[in-house]
Order: structure tokens, then sequence, then C-alpha cells
């Protein structure tokens, strides 16, 4: 056999290997609902002793603590408060935005009072055609402040992002390629004519989206001493970039000119599960919105439908605390599922939205939990989800929990901002 020959027969052999090793690595997506397994999901209104919750009192002062304890130890991982040197300084702004129809500001938080300690960039966008203190939506992105319109006004982020030459990321910094690069997603302008604020950072800015052992981003801001990660059930990304949008709803709070009464944290895919442990950590948000985000967001875990807890843990193990990492392939054991996760939120208003080809994020599972976190509402006096079974595709339902379900993949369209301002529209009042 010549040498060519033989090297051929190595790579292919290399080959088959990495693939048999991926596929033990990463157990392969189940799309039949014939093969969800049979689950049977805790009631969040039954206390840990077994004792029905029939009011606001013993919801307040019992169950709601066990849930958010389950959840915090578990899953996403415990967190500091607010930081002691957190302060915030303006780094730019314009009166006279969108033709005078906005004024854009951007505000730098520092969470720490050293000198080159970890910072974020707020972008803000008000309305001028509503009253001052006007309603906002907080938003994580993913590419940069500067990603989400190309005016040269907005200061382009200078941290560390994922190589991606099509959104103009090159040695893992944005050019001046990456201006409006996802642009998209962001219908600024609608959401300014509809009334609202607009306020996004981006997330990289607060924990950099990949696995160091936690040495970067603002967890070894806050370690203990002789701490060098965090313990079993302490604070993954996730959980720092919920952290760090109560930062800036601290910073919102200082800002005469934003609504802090009216406060919309919005979110999509690992951003989604951001904004339900946000809201479900911090009462300050009024309205909670989750964007196709699936396993580990909205999507129940016990079904094991599309993306699951070991494949999810096996490819992103920065994203939550070690404890969730024990549940891997073994959905069963817990004692938890995330309609709980959702009942968190209540009374306030939550909204799940889902895509028809993102069956990764697995559609009826996120629907499942918000009709499953119904009952948690009604107790309280609120409507609940107003549909027992999934709605039409494009026909949104809205009660104090919302959904739809709309034609598309993975992403976030002119379609789902639409929804989101006619729920905070019902629920602000405005008409």
């Amino acid at each position: 056999m010549n040498t060519s020959v033989i090297s051929t027969v190595i790579v292919i052999s290399a080959a088959i290997l990495i693939w048999a090793m991926i596929g033990y690595a990463y157990p392969k997506a189940g799309y039949e609902e014939s093969k969800v397994p049979k689950y049977t999901l805790p009631d969040p209104l039954v206390t840990l002793d077994g004792k029905k919750v029939e009011d606001e009192k013993t919801w307040r002062e019992v169950r709601r603590p066990e849930i958010f304890k389950i959840f915090q130890e578990e899953v996403y991982g415990k967190c500091p408060g607010k930081p002691k040197g957190l302060s915030f300084s303006p780094d730019g702004a314009d009166e006279d935005f969108f033709d005078g129809k906005a004024a854009m500001r951007q505000v730098t938080v520092k969470f720490t009072d050293k000198k080159d300690g970890p910072k974020m960039s707020i972008l803000i966008f008000l309305p001028r055609k509503v009253k001052w203190p006007c309603p906002i939506f907080l938003t994580l992105n993913f590419y940069g402040n500067h990603s989400i319109h190309p005016d040269p006004r907005i200061t382009l982020s200078n941290g560390w992002f994922r190589n991606n030459k099509k959104y103009g990321v090159v040695g893992n910094r944005a050019t001046e390629k990456s201006r409006g690069a996802r642009s998209s997603r962001w219908p600024v302008e609608k959401i300014i004519d509809g009334g609202y604020g607009l306020a996004t950072i981006y997330y990289g800015d607060i924990d950099p989206d990949f696995h160091d052992e936690f040495r970067n981003g603002v967890h070894p801001h806050f370690y203990d001493e002789g701490q060098s990660r965090p313990d079993r059930n302490e604070w993954g990304s996730i959980s720092a970039w919920a952290w760090g949008l109560s930062r800036a709803m601290d910073y919102i709070e200082s800002d005469a000119d934003i609504d802090q009464k009216r406060v919309i944290v919005m979110g999509h895919s690992r951003l989604g599960k951001t904004s339900i442990w946000a809201g479900a950590r911090d009462e300050r948000f009024a309205i909670v919105i989750s964007n196709n985000s699936g396993c580990g967001g909205a999507a129940l875990s016990k079904r094991c439908f599309g993306e699951t807890v070991a494949r999810i843990n096996k490819s992103f193990p920065h994203w939550f605390c070690e404890n969730f990492k024990k549940y891997n392939e073994k959905e069963e054991d817990m004692k938890f599922d995330q309609h709980m996760l959702i009942s968190l939120i209540a009374p306030r208003p939550v909204y799940i939205a889902s895509a028809v080809e993102d069956r990764w994020a697995d559609p009826k599972g996120e629907f499942l939990s918000g009709r499953h976190a119904s009952p948690v509402y009604e107790m309280l006096g609120k409507e609940g989800l107003p549909a027992d079974k999934m709605p039409g595709i494009d026909k949104p339902v809205m009660g104090t929990i919302g959904y739809h379900i709309r034609t598309g993949k993975h992403d976030v369209k002119e379609f789902d901002w639409e929804q989101y301002m006619k729920f905070a529209d019902k629920h602000f009042g405005k008409k």
C-alpha cells in the first residue's frame, strides 16, 4: 500500500473516530412527539412539605422562595448583589436621532471602583413623541451595540467577539463592517414610533461567551479570598448576564427620563433564557419576554425534545452552574421544570415566543411551560395563558401570560416586536 493511500486511510479513520466521539458526547436530538418520554411535572402550588398553596401570602412567603432557591442552587447559580463600587457615567449623546424622533445616549456602567475593573456600555434610544419618563425595553445583544444600527455615532464595541466575517468580526474584534450587521433584529425606529425606548448592552461586556474556567468577565472580580472559580451552586454565564441586566436596572432607577416602573426585559435564544432568569430574580422588571429561549429557558426539560439538558451542558459548559450537570440524561430526577421558573414571574406579565422551524427550542415545550404556570397566575387573581392548546401560527394569545408561534426560523423578527409592543400596551394601559 503506497503512502498516499495509507494517509487517506488514516484521515478517514480519524474522521470516523471523531464523529463517533461527537455522537457519544452529544446525544442526538429527538424531534418525534411519539418518543417524548412519559413525565410528571411538579405542581408549583404544592410546597415541599406537601401543602397546597391557596393564597398570595403562602405563595410569597413559602412556595415562591422554595422554587427560587431550587433554580438558584440547581440551574443558574447564586450571584452577588449590587456591588458597592457601582458607578455610571455618560459616554456620548445625541438629542436629534431619527430626524428628531428620538434621543440617543450612551452610558458606561462600572461594576467596581477599580480603574481597570469590568464595565459595560448601555446604548439608549428614547422616543420624543411621548411624555418622559417613558417605558423602555431593556435587552442584551450578541454583536455589540453598534451592530443594531449602522449610525457612526454609536461607539464601536472593543470587547471579545466570536469570529464572523459576515458580521465584520476579525481576530475576535469588531470592525467598521460590524456596524448595523444585526439591524434586521432591531427595528429601532418602529419601537420608537410605538412610544417605547430601547436600551441594549453587548452581553460580552458582562461575560465573554466562551469557557475559560471563569477567569474572564465579571466572575473573578467577585471571588472570595482564595477562590479561583465559582462553587457548584454559584453563577454561570447566564446568571452573570442576568446580574448585568439588574445593574442596568440600577442605572435606570437613576435616570429621570426613563419610567423605572415600566421596564420590559427581553431576550432571544440564550439571552431569552437570561431574560427569564433576570425577571425571576429581580422583581423590578415589569414585564418579561422570552424569544425562542428553548432548553434552560421556557421549554420543559422533561420532554427531552430538541436540545436536551445533556446537550446544552456539554456544548456550553459555562452557561449554567455546575450542579445542573448532574441532570444530564437524567431529567426524570429533576424535582422542578421550567414552568416553575415562569411561575416565579407571577403576577407580572410574561410573554413566550416560538418559531415553527425552531424545533431545537421545542415550541410545544415552550407553550406548555406557560400553560402549566397559569394556575399560579390564576391563584393570584390574574388571567394566565388564555389557551389550552397551542394557537395557530402567527396568531398570538395574550393574557397575563402571552404566547405566539410565528412563521420562520430561530430569529427575532419585526412580527415578534409588534406583539411585544401590543402586549406592553395591554398591560401598561397604553392606547
